[in-house]
This record gives C-alpha cells, structure tokens and sequence, in this order.
C-alpha cells in the first residue's frame, strides 16, 4: 500500500484563520515542530499577503531541510507567481501552490468568466511558474472542487490540460464541506481515474460539517496520494483537516503513517497555547476528556481489557501520540462498583469489593447532588463511613504507661471505662484489655501503610486489620496521624462493624 505524503497548511491555512496571526519569529517555531514531526510538505505561507508573509516565506523556504518540500501560496496571476517564485526559490526543493476556481457559482457570481477562460488561465498560471522555477514543483488547486459536481466532466478535462501544461501534483479541496464525505470521494476516484500516473493527486479538506477527518482518510483510499492537514485542525470557519486524526485513523486501518506520532500529544498543547485557541475537551485523539470513562458499564469494560494491546472503549494506545495519563475512570451518578474500586486501588487505598458494596448508596448519593465526585469527595466518604464506624463503642484515649502497659479509655452505651492492657504492643494491649472487659475479639492479620507518602509532613498511618468475634469476621480500618492511634481506632471501628452487623 502507497505511504500517505503529509502536506502541513498551518501556517497558512491555519494562520491566516488566527484573530491574531502569527509573526515571524511564531511561525518559526510551529516550522520547526512540524520538521520535528517529519511532515514531507509544508505551505509555509502565502507571500504576497504582506511583506512580513513575504519575508517569513522566504526565510523558511531557506531553512527547510532537503528532505521536505517547502511551498508557497499564490493565485493564478503574474504578480502572485513572481512573488512566490522569489519568496521559495531558496528551497533545496521548492513548490509554488497556485490556485482558481472552477465551480459554476464561483465562475457566474465571483469570477464571472466562463471556464474555457479560467482553463486558460490556469494552464498559462502553471507554465508560468514553471518557467520561473524550473527545478521546483507546482500545485495546481481547484478551488471549491467539492461545488464541481454539476460540471465535473468539463473540470477534469481542464486538469487533463493543466497537467499537460506542468503541473505536478493536482490538488482537490473541500473548501467548503456541503456534502457527506462517500460524494466528495467519489470525484476524486473519477479525478483519479482521468489522471493516474500524469500526477500526484491531493485532497484538502475543510471542517463545516465536522467530517473533514472522514473524508481525507477515504480520500486517500480513493487515489489522493497527499493530504493537507493542519495541526489541530485550525483553519478558516470550523477549521481544516485535523493532522492527529488523519494519521491515526490510517495508523489503525494498517497504513504505515510517516510520522512522528509521540509527538502530536505535546505538539497539540505547543499549537494551542501559541494559537489562543483552546483543545476542546471532547476533541479526539488530543481532548482531555478522550481517555475518560465515566458510565458504569464502559468503566467495566475498560478495567477488564487494561494492559491488552486493544482496550474494549479505547480507540488508540495514548502512548501512540505521546500521552502518558491513561485511560482514566471518574465517579458520577452514573458509574458503578468497578469505577469506585479502581478509584480507591490506584489511590493506594486497600478496600474490599464488600466495602465497595457499602459505601456504593453514599457515593450515588454524593454524585447526584454534586455531579462529579473529586478524590477528596471519595476519601471523605472513605474515612466517614470505613474509618469511623458509629456505634456504641467510643474510643476516648489511648496511652503508654510502661514497655508493655497501655492505658486505654472508650465509653460503652455512654458509660465511661478506663482500664489498662497488657502486651508486646500497643494491638496486643489493647485486646487483653478488652478481653478483661469480657469482649471476646481477636486479631486475626493486620498491617498498615503510610499515605501521602510524598509529603512526609502530612503522611497518616492507615490500619487494616480482619478481626474476629465468635465465628464472625470482618475488615477494620482507621486513618490517624499516628500509628499507634490509628491501629486503636480500627479496633474499636471493628467493634461497631461486628455489633451493627455490616
């Protein structure tokens, strides 16, 4: 299968579309991110906008590395041409981008020529730039292509003539997206179908129904060899191709992409902050919502299919373009038990699927009158109703008397006792006083960890302990700044969990 020829219009396309365009030193900056890339074209700009268009033009026309063709924009007139002409001429391999339209509303209300003019003015356009670059290439673009339906059999035999006159590539563009992308593609199969080898065929589309990334991709499977892409998809109106998608969705398809996809993650967030124009949330491949699960039944899928080379609600591996945070699992209204365990797991904080079941009521609750839950939302329902269990049981204090004495004072039923244990440690203290009391628990395992691991001044001591009355048994936990309050306070939360039955 043919390797796609990505073709950048950022800057152009998508840099004349900035409320603030970018200067000459900004323009630098995405040409290089776009060398870095490893785009095999970039339209660096259109010369005779400005003198600043002019200069920037040429200075990048110089810059760019022989592996890349460096273009310039310029309507099919003399002055246009001999300014991009002397604008690329210092590119080690240059192309002049020259354009007309050929539609029937734009040659009745725009141009007002007939197209038999146009024709001429295009193939004298191209032999022209030909002319004045001899070594280098040239585009020939049909403006408003997409609009040719009604006259597509007389426009293909004008480009017949245009690449007899020179021309290189023959590039198609949606300028204006009207239609669903299968009656767009299918004008370029029959462009195709005239030309074949006579020239490199090129699809440029625009964003006005959101289908520009569809299309450009069956653009390509219907004979376009090069696609003009732009870097998040900024461009005139609802934008131009989006570069990121293109690539992707061919990389899936089992296209070899000839680029540096790692790179489009932190290139999408360089061209967002430069272009003031922010990532939507939703956008795909780069939006920070795109790895995001927040149904129930969605969050299970993606937990089950985790660390697979295909994930059951992921389109992508994010490491492909350089994303590093993962599919991600929130808790809403909407999410289940698999979601809040995963929470909790990566967090660090050990739960059972039992407590899950428990704490489920409170978190629903919790989402529907606050709609997404923080970490701190969930660490607060954690260590209300795990780590202070109510009950008749209140732990007062606890404190060493000896190597292997401990005071310790709780209330039962509102009743005040202080009494003292004996042990090797404060867990085995605490229970010998206990059982003096006539309360027959015992510790069956426990450990604990520290959290907050990061920020020792604020680290807490979190106890898990299965503890066991009679034939019953259950989880204990308690979170204290102190170790040995923390192992107290999970003994006496597991008294209430062993006397309130859950």
């Amino acid at each position: 299968m043919k390797e796609p020829f990505f073709y950048d219009t950022t800057l152009r396309d998508g840099n004349q579309a900035l409320k603030k365009p970018w200067n000459t030193d900004e323009n630098q900056i995405i040409f290089n991110e776009l060398i870095e890339l490893g785009v095999q074209g970039i339209e660096v700009g259109f010369p005779i906008a400005s003198e600043m268009d002019f200069n920037a033009c040429k200075l990048l026309a110089k810059k760019t590395p022989g592996t890349v063709v460096a273009s310039v924009l310029a309507r099919a007139n003399k002055k246009d041409i001999e300014a991009a002409a002397e604008a690329v001429k210092y590119a080690k391999k240059p192309r002049i981008h020259t354009f007309i339209t050929m539609n029937p509303l734009g040659l009745k209300y725009v141009l007002k020529k007939d197209l038999p003019t146009v024709t001429q003015m295009a193939v004298d356009s191209v032999k022209y730039a030909k002319k004045l670059l001899p070594k280098g290439e040239v585009e020939f673009s049909v403006e408003h292509f997409g609009d040719c339906r009604e006259n597509l059999p007389q426009v293909i035999e004008a480009l017949e003539k245009i690449v007899k006159a020179g021309a290189d590539v023959i590039n198609l563009p949606n300028t204006v997206e009207r239609f669903r992308p299968r009656e767009f593609t299918s004008m370029v199969e029959q462009v195709y179908s005239a030309l074949r080898e006579k020239a490199v065929l090129s699809i440029h589309c625009h964003n006005d129904l959101g289908m520009a990334t569809a299309t450009t991709v069956e653009g390509f499977f219907s004979g376009a060899a090069q696609l003009e892409t732009t870097l998040n998809g900024i461009g005139e109106r609802a934008g131009n191709t989006n570069m990121y998608e293109v690539a992707v969705a061919l990389y899936n398809t089992g296209v070899k992409v000839p680029l540096k996809m790692n790179r489009f993650y932190n290139s999408s967030k360089l061209v967002s902050n430069m272009s003031k124009i922010p990532v939507w949330e939703k956008a795909p491949i780069i939006g920070s919502d795109v790895l995001a699960h927040r149904s129930g039944i969605h969050q299970d899928g993606a937990n089950k299919t985790k660390g697979l080379s295909k994930g059951q609600y992921i389109a992508f591996d994010p490491r492909l373009i350089g994303r590093e945070d993962g599919e991600q699992l929130s808790f809403t209204s909407q999410s289940g038990k698999s979601a809040l365990y995963t929470i909790y797991q990566e967090r660090g904080y050990q739960i059972t699927h039992e407590e899950i079941e428990y704490l489920m009521p409170f978190a629903k609750t919790m989402a529907e009158k606050h709609g997404e839950l923080s970490f701190k939302h969930l660490d607060n329902l954690y260590r209300h109703h795990l780590c202070t269990v109510k009950g008749n049981y209140k732990f007062s204090s606890f404190n060493q008397i000896s190597n292997d004495k401990y005071a310790v004072s709780f209330s039962y039923k509102d009743q005040q006792i202080d009494t003292i244990g004996k042990g090797k440690g404060p867990v085995e203290s605490c229970i010998n006083a206990l059982l003096s009391l006539g309360v027959a628990i015992s510790v069956m395992k426990y450990e604990q960890h520290m959290m907050n691991e990061k920020e020792k001044e604020a680290a807490e001591a979190m106890t898990v302990m299965i503890l066991a009355k009679g034939d019953k048994k259950i989880v204990a936990r308690a979170i204290d700044r102190s170790t040995n309050q923390s192992n107290i306070k999970a003994i006496f939360n597991g008294l209430n969990r062993l006397e309130n039955g859950c």
